[in-house]
């Protein structure tokens, strides 16, 4: 560690700080996913997608992708406790 605290890596570079993240631009595309109960996600388009999920048709970066997402999925219920509470 150094003197304020905060982990050394090899070559006595700091390490674990906050600019670490900010650092390496994610440059992923993801592609916006939609299981049974309505709840969106986003997954890695160059992944497969795991069982009960489905592409919407959306893709891009995770700001793009996340904005979708708060545009279209207005109510957090599951679909089955909507339908259940009739709305």
């Amino acid at each position: 560690m150094n003197r304020a605290g905060a982990p050394v890596g090899a070559a006595g570079v700091v390490t674990g700080g906050p600019m670490d993240q900010d650092e390496t631009e994610d440059t992923t595309i993801y592609r916006v996913v939609v299981n049974h109960e309505a709840q969106y996600s986003i997954w890695p388009s160059t992944k497969t997608l795991p069982l009960g999920w489905n592409d919407v048709g959306k893709q891009g970066s995770k700001v793009e992708c996340l904005a979708y997402i708060e545009e279209v999925w207005t109510d957090m219920r599951p679909l089955s406790l909507r339908q259940a509470a009739g709305s």
